[in-house]
């Protein structure tokens, strides 16, 4: 398997929903609450010490919720379009520093948006998966989902440990290949995505997670 640098980071949809957040300086290090052992095949970063896996929560599973940033009025235009898995647009706009922002257009319509804001950013949009990265990278991908509660394997030698912890409430535990627990996505009634070293993983307020190298 090969090696790559660890980069975690997740959707800043749970600043709105009052829940604690990690933090990414723009070097790739984390500056709270994300504490990871060893993922496979790579070393995450680390803050001057031990700390917690991170937590965090993004977009809605319905299709056509849009998470509305109020920094939207400033992209004034896409720094590019790009097609998704199916067939639909992807327009990205850079508002800042690890701050981008993805209209997801279908017809000439803008039916979902994300947005990063130091942390990742990622939806089930009915069955296609789409990740948005702090670099404002656009990563989507159809099916493959599992239904939590449960525990699943997923690409790059990751595992999902899934369980329900309340009303559109689920939490996935990231396992290494050593059984650490190396990330912790939570949806609090909003979708997360993360980018675990290339590889994209979506969890669902329903509780379905996916992911795609």
């Amino acid at each position: 398997m090969r090696t790559r640098t660890a980069r975690w980071g997740l959707s800043a949809v749970l600043v709105a929903a009052g829940l604690a957040l990690t933090a990414c300086n723009p070097d790739g290090s984390v500056t709270a609450t994300v504490s990871s052992s060893h993922a496979p095949d790579a070393t995450p970063p680390t803050a001057g010490g031990d700390a917690t896996p991170p937590t965090a929560g993004s977009g809605s599973s319905d299709a056509h919720h849009t998470t509305a940033p109020a920094a939207t009025a400033k992209a004034a235009s896409p720094v590019r379009t790009q097609t998704l898995a199916d067939g639909s647009k992807a327009e990205i706009y850079e508002l800042g520093a690890q701050h981008y922002l993805a209209k997801v257009v279908h017809s000439g319509q803008v039916f979902v948006t994300l947005e990063t804001n130091q942390h990742d950013a990622g939806i089930d949009a009915n069955d296609m998966f789409i990740v948005l990265t702090l670099d404002g990278q656009v990563h989507s991908w159809m099916g493959g989902g599992h239904q939590g509660p449960g525990t699943f394997n997923l690409p790059g030698g990751w595992t999902a440990k899934v369980t329900k912890i309340g009303d559109l409430r689920y939490r996935a535990q990231i396992l290494g290949n050593q059984g650490e627990v190396d990330a912790t996505l939570e949806t609090n009634q909003h979708d997360v995505g993360l980018d675990a070293n290339a590889v994209y993983i979506v969890l669902s307020n329903g509780g379905v997670i996916s992911a795609h190298e």
